[in-house]
């Protein structure tokens, strides 16, 4: 309606810093035990500063750290939010076949259900990892019982993404519902406005700006995206470590907090569920087919 402001999708990626994808070829898996786990620290202080601006997010959480922090899981459900599962063991969907993949996402589900007593719905992989290769992959969501998906970034990435997909929510073959994050058009091509190192590398300003554009200039929710770990500027630094990656992954980790919040008083946000799903103004959200 004329005069109502777009309410956006917040999600929140709840991994540690040692299970960042960059990070996989100097950090093997069978050492995330020995680790200094610091997910918890963080996730309260991002539960705290959505408490303080009275908003609900979505936590697309690892199974892996369900499993070691049962308690953080129902602290997230009982503050309000949307628990919504990232796979187990944050390995991306290109990595697995679909054998592999479906034990994965129905593991990390019925994990985060047994924990929260409440049904999970939503599904984000690793890396945004689902694309032109493994389309696949929405089969065995909708087969495990997921509702939607938050898998693909339609941009150009040495790393991921689809930048042929649609931009807004839309319909797979398989009935799914997958909702990709957020993407401006301009100059004839998608740019990424919806979070993540990018949230940290551009000035604030032109974050603001892109997903007002896309909320005013679209008429649609935008769906934001950032890790615990991107607000911990204290964690360990991992010797070794190429120069890009370094600087991707710890570029600006003094200013996200925030910056978060500054984006938290801008726009308004919700639960992903809640946006695209059964929200009051879910009318406003257009399906592509």
């Amino acid at each position: 309606m004329p005069g109502q402001p777009i309410t956006n999708a917040l999600t929140i990626d709840v991994e540690d810093y040692f299970q960042v994808s960059a990070l996989a070829p100097y950090i093997p898996r069978d050492q995330w035990h020995l680790r200094e786990c610091r997910v918890e620290g963080n996730v309260e202080r991002i539960l705290l500063m959505l408490d303080e601006q009275q908003t609900q997010a979505t936590f697309f959480t690892l199974g892996w750290i369900a499993e070691r922090y049962p308690h953080l899981v129902r602290r997230i459900v009982d503050a309000g939010h949307e628990l919504a599962s990232h796979g187990y063991g944050h390995q991306r969907a290109t990595e697995l076949n679909d054998a592999d993949f479906s034990a994965d996402v129905g593991r990390a589900k019925k994990l985060l259900e047994d924990l929260s007593g409440q049904q999970v719905r939503g599904y984000r992989a690793p890396s945004f990892s689902i694309g032109e290769a493994n389309l696949w992959a929405f089969d065995c969501l909708q087969e495990a019982g997921y509702c939607y998906s938050s898998s693909i970034y339609p941009i150009r990435h040495d790393h991921y993404g689809m930048p042929g997909a649609p931009r807004f929510a839309h319909r797979v073959s398989c009935g799914l519902l997958e909702l990709p994050v957020t993407t401006a058009r301009f100059l004839g091509r998608n740019w990424p406005a919806s979070g993540g190192g990018y949230f940290r590398l551009l000035p604030y300003a032109l974050s603001r700006w892109l997903l007002r554009k896309v909320n005013q200039l679209d008429g649609q929710p935008a769906i934001f995206y950032f890790h615990p770990w991107e607000i911990d500027a204290a964690q360990p630094r991992i010797a070794g470590i190429s120069t890009k990656t370094r600087f991707r992954h710890y570029v600006n980790l003094q200013h996200t907090e925030g910056r978060l919040k500054r984006l938290l008083a801008d726009f308004n946000w919700g639960r992903m569920d809640e946006v695209f799903l059964g929200a009051p103004d879910a009318s406003a959200v257009v399906v592509e087919q």
